[in-house]
């Protein structure tokens, strides 16, 4: 019946279709939201969960066309993604950093990715494509999960800052890792002989988009400097938009030239206002991304007999990743932490909370699927895919028993929560007295929770320009009197 509803609708009028579709792809990921924060998990459940239900596999509330024809929603979130990474290239915070959390991130990041490559490529015996691809998103973490239990517990010490560091870097790697191995992976679907420079060239080719990406970035700072926030925000996605344009006309991954240009535009301005903006700007449109990601997500094929890679079921494939992946994150962390001298405590359990797996590793693993087509780029995303949806699942329990083992944060009252245990006149506070205060202290935290720093950025920069607005006006106002 809905189909033949669109049948019927998509004669009358195309564009409604399209925008009835965006519109239900909105909702429903806001909707499910409602269920998923009850349940304490994060956004991307509930993103991902949404577009399954409401796809062609499901509920059928969006037709086939519209799913094929917002491909490029990979494009932009990455380019997003990479752009808001590229922040944490800060020339002035790298030169005060040891050198040890650097250590860890390659350690637990680079150990997961060979292990996943040793199952899939020399166990499993899958081609090298395949194996190299799903390999490098293996090393890609979801620091938005561990970041926000590390916000509910108020924990703090050793461990929490070297996770928080080590969840900065770490997507950094996974894109470096991806830009080679995709390149590796094209180059070996071509069914060519094996030559040096099928290793040479995409090293050269990201070369030159990293130094494509800084002179996006220079550009963008001459474009941006002093110009009202709406005109700021229209020129970054212009730029970020053609960008991608360009090296889609080429057949490259934009990941490291966006990451590349928001590192030389943080360095030369210093305004990571910038970024905050972007960020509370983009939900909508990581939203339509994940919600898109759900409904090319074919459930049935990691089941049905027909739904296998390399003579392989996808389910066993798919378990092994997901098992394998976790080991590899919990010895590398460990590995890492060991060669620095790190704590018991954080040798110990930071692996657990590098488990979360989400907006990266989908948004390559889409760009993999168009890039290596075929049942091998159906089979990554959908793999990759279902495992991201278990990671976030027990990922945010996995940290909070990381940071608890971990002796990161303490479940009494008194420590959470401090407050004077005697009054003024140097008298001692009974129980119960103490505890009313404590209530009191927590309600009144609650009542004064403040804005994200992305949102207070995005107001600021809002009333500045009602401001230059109401300027304007009077002026105007006073020559024409």
């Amino acid at each position: 019946m809905i189909q033949s509803f669109y049948e019927k609708l998509k004669e009358q009028s195309p564009v409604a279709v399209i925008i009835i579709s965006i519109a239900i792809m909105l909702f429903s990921g806001f909707l499910l939201t409602r269920i998923t924060k009850k349940c304490k998990l994060p956004n991307v459940t509930a993103y991902i969960t949404a577009g399954i239900l409401i796809g062609p596999y499901c509920f059928h509330l969006v037709p086939v066309h519209i799913i094929e024809g917002t491909s490029f929603l990979a494009d932009i979130a990455l380019a997003f993604i990479a752009f808001s990474t590229g922040e944490f290239f800060k020339f002035s915070k790298l030169k005060n950093n040891t050198g040890k959390v650097v250590v860890i991130t390659l350690a637990e990041a680079l150990t997961a990715s060979v292990f996943v490559f040793v199952l899939t490529f020399w166990i499993l015996k899958i081609d090298l494509s395949f194996s190299i691809v799903l390999a490098a998103l293996a090393s890609a973490t979801a620091p938005a999960s561990t970041m926000m239990t590390i916000r509910q517990t108020k924990a703090k010490g050793d461990f929490v800052d070297t996770l928080l560091q080590v969840v900065a870097y770490d997507d950094i790697v996974a894109l470096l890792a991806y830009s080679v191995a995709i390149s590796v992976a094209v180059s070996s679907t071509a069914n060519e002989a094996f030559r040096f420079s099928n290793i040479l060239l995409p090293i050269i080719e990201n070369l030159a988009i990293l130094v494509l990406g800084g002179l996006f970035g220079f550009v963008m700072k001459l474009l941006i400097s002093k110009r009202s926030t709406d005109n700021r925000l229209i020129i970054a996605l212009a730029l970020l938009f053609a960008f991608c344009g360009i090296c889609a006309a080429f057949n490259i991954s934009p990941l490291l030239g966006c990451m590349s240009m928001g590192t030389v535009y943080i360095n030369i301005t210093d305004d990571d206002k910038l970024f905050k903006q972007l960020n509370y700007f983009s939900p909508p449109i990581l939203l339509l991304f994940f919600v898109r990601s759900g409904l090319s997500f074919d459930l049935s094929a990691l089941i049905k007999p027909s739904g296998a890679i390399g003579g392989v079921s996808l389910l066993l494939i798919g378990i092994l990743y997901f098992l394998v992946r976790i080991i590899g994150k919990y010895a590398g962390a460990f590995w890492g932490c060991l060669c620095v001298k790190k704590p018991k405590e954080t040798r110990n359990y930071l692996g657990l909370a590098l488990i979360p797996q989400a907006g990266v590793a989908i948004g390559l693993s889409a760009v993999s699927a168009r890039a290596l087509g075929g049942e091998a780029g159906d089979a990554l995303q959908t793999i990759i895919l279902a495992s991201c949806v278990l990671y976030e699942l027990i990922g945010p329990a996995c940290a909070k028993l990381a940071l608890y083992l971990s002796k990161s944060y303490s479940t009494k009252l008194e420590e959470l929560v401090p407050v004077e245990e005697k009054t003024a006149q140097g008298t001692q506070k009974s129980p119960l007295e103490l505890l009313i205060e404590r209530v009191q202290k927590i309600q009144r935290e609650l009542a004064q929770e403040p804005a994200s720093e992305e949102e207070r950025a995005f107001t600021e920069a809002a009333e500045e320009q009602e401001k230059l607005l109401s300027v304007q006006q009077s002026i105007s106002g006073g020559k024409s009197r």
